[in-house]
């Protein structure tokens, strides 16, 4: 079988021995409630790589030299519960490898199992959520695995940072810590969100970014495209400013749902991976 190869790099940057980093491929789209296709993301997202230039200019290095491992994808799954289990399970296995790790959907509810094995590594640990919508609902659909329910349990059991949100339902109003969410309304406004934020969180952070996070006018390839979101260089500034101040543990990046002949969102998505490692290594 050939193996994936982030960039189509040389097999000396992608040997899970000489790898720092691992990247998981989550392809699970089984609880999605509209836009479905979140399931054929990766593929997409590997397309494009092949097709970017890695040299970054901003931080003049190629994050690619550290090594990007592709593990083998984790899919199959017969329920919205299976996923978890399997997810969970292997996350805590990659825990011990002492590489960084990164995750790739499907959608949201796969950051479930990698979170709850993440704050079980780093007691102190600080989830960072850049998305649309809240996903604080405690089940959904008739599971606690749903999208919809995808920062439920982080909003439990870590220090939630909650960024872009501009939809919920008013149940979670319940589960949300208003002290901790910046609404995109309010980003708009207000410049000093940023290090507001930032000042909230333990060192060890670990992000996960919903694609709906970014305005739909460049990010439209997603299941809820939501007015009004984040534009790229706010995004990549945030990023940079979090990742210089705090000690990111890992990420994961969800919700890509690839629009036929369009190859802009799946770019993006590519870009903004590598822009995050790029960050994580020169920091």
């Amino acid at each position: 079988m050939t193996r994936l190869r982030f960039g189509g790099v040389d097999e000396q940057f992608t040997a899970f021995d000489q790898a720092k980093i691992l990247l998981q491929s989550i392809p699970y789209d089984g609880t999605s409630t509209w836009g479905k296709g979140a399931n054929k993301g990766f593929e997409a997202f590997l397309d494009a790589a092949e097709n970017m230039e890695l040299y970054d200019i901003e931080t003049d290095s190629e994050v690619y030299t550290q090594g990007i491992h592709i593990l083998d994808k984790l899919d199959g799954f017969d329920s919205p519960e299976q996923m978890y289990d399997l997810v969970y399970a292997q996350t805590k296995q990659h825990l011990t490898y002492n590489k960084f790790l990164t995750y790739f959907g499907g959608e949201h509810s796969i950051s479930i199992g990698v979170i709850q094995a993440f704050y079980e590594q780093y007691p102190d640990l600080t989830v960072l959520q850049l998305d649309a919508h809240a996903d604080l609902r405690p089940k959904y659909g008739g599971t606690s695995y749903n999208h919809a329910c995808a920062l439920y349990d982080a909003s439990q059991n870590t220090n939630l940072i909650q960024v872009g949100i501009r939809s919920m339902d008013v149940t979670e109003k319940v589960n949300m810590n208003y002290d901790k969410v910046f609404f995109a309304d309010q980003i708009a406004q207000d410049d000093s969100w940023m290090d507001k934020s930032i000042n909230q969180m333990t060192d060890s952070v670990y992000i996960t970014l919903d694609l709906d996070v970014f305005d739909p006018a460049i990010m439209p390839a997603t299941g809820t495209p939501e007015p009004g979101g984040l534009d790229w260089f706010t995004m990549i500034s945030y990023l940079r400013k979090v990742f210089v101040q705090k000690h990111v543990v890992g990420f994961d990046i969800v919700e890509l749902a690839p629009i036929e002949g369009m190859h802009s969102p799946q770019f993006l998505a590519a870009k903004l991976y590598y822009k995050m490692l790029s960050y994580k290594f020169s920091s």
